[in-house]
C-alpha cells in the first residue's frame, strides 16, 4: 500500500526556566545549552532521512531546531504561527506554583471541563488547539502528499496530532508524555495510520 506521508515529529529543546515549570505557551524563549544540544543531536539522527520541506512553529524554540535540522537538508524551511503552542492567556509566564497559587478556582473548571476550558485572558481551549493545529497539519498533509516531512513543535501540538493518529480522544492527551528533543514518527496511508515511535 503506497504511503501518503512520513511525518517525523519532534518537540523543541529544553527551555530556560524548565526547572520551574513554566506555562510559556506563545510566550518566545530560548533553548537553555542542554536544549541545543538536544536539537543537535536529533538534527544527526535525521541527517540520513529524506524530508521534502521542514516545519517548524515561528517561536524561537522551535524555530532553532528546525534551522539546526535544515543544515542536512537541502529542502524548504517553513516558520508556521499556526503551529505555535497552546495560547495559555492570563497564565502566560507564570509557573506552576504561581498559577496554583493564584487561579485555584480556574484549576477547578479545568479540571470539570478539560477539553473546553479556556484559561483567563482569551486563552485557548484543547479544543480550540486541537482545531487550529488539525487544520494546519492535514494542509501540510496535502501540500506534500507522496513525501515524507519534519515537523518540529510543542508538546501540546504533538499531543494533539498523536491522539489523532491512535484514535484517542482529546483527553486523554495528557496520557502522552512528550520530552524536550523527543521524536515522534507517525505513517499515513490512505486507509489507516501507523505510529512508530512515541517520545523517542
Amino acid at each position: 500500500m503506497k504511503r501518503e506521508n512520513r511525518v517525523y515529529l519532534l518537540r523543541h529543546g529544553q527551555v530556560r526556566g524548565y526547572e520551574d515549570f513554566p506555562a510559556y505557551g506563545h510566550t518566545d524563549v530560548d533553548l537553555t545549552e542542554t536544549g541545543i544540544l538536544q536539537m543537535e543531536r536529533m538534527a544527526e539522527r535525521l541527517r540520513l532521512t529524506e524530508p521534502a520541506a521542514i516545519y517548524s512553529s515561528d517561536l524561537k524554540r522551535s524555530a532553532i531546531g528546525a534551522r539546526l535540522i535544515a543544515r542536512h537538508h537541502d529542502v524548504p524551511l517553513h516558520f508556521l504561527p499556526e503551529l505555535r503552542e497552546m495560547n495559555l492567556g492570563d497564565w502566560e509566564g507564570l509557573t506552576l506554583s504561581d498559577i496554583m497559587r493564584d487561579f485555584p478556582e480556574e484549576l477547578e473548571k479545568r479540571e470539570a471541563g478539560l477539553i473546553n476550558y479556556r484559561p483567563p485572558g482569551e486563552g485557548e481551549s484543547v479544543a480550540d488547539l486541537s482545531g487550529r493545529i488539525m487544520h494546519v497539519f492535514e494542509g501540510i498533509r496535502v501540500e506534500q502528499e507522496g513525501n515524507d516531512i519534519i515537523i518540529v513543535a510543542h508538546a501540546g501540538v504533538n499531543r494533539v496530532i498523536l491522539c489523532a493518529a491512535l484514535g484517542l480522544d482529546l483527553d486523554m492527551m495528557y496520557n502522552i508524555h512528550q520530552s524536550y528533543g523527543c521524536l515522534n514518527i507517525i505513517d499515513y496511508f490512505p486507509q489507516s495510520t501507523l505510529v512508530h515511535l512515541i517520545n523517542g
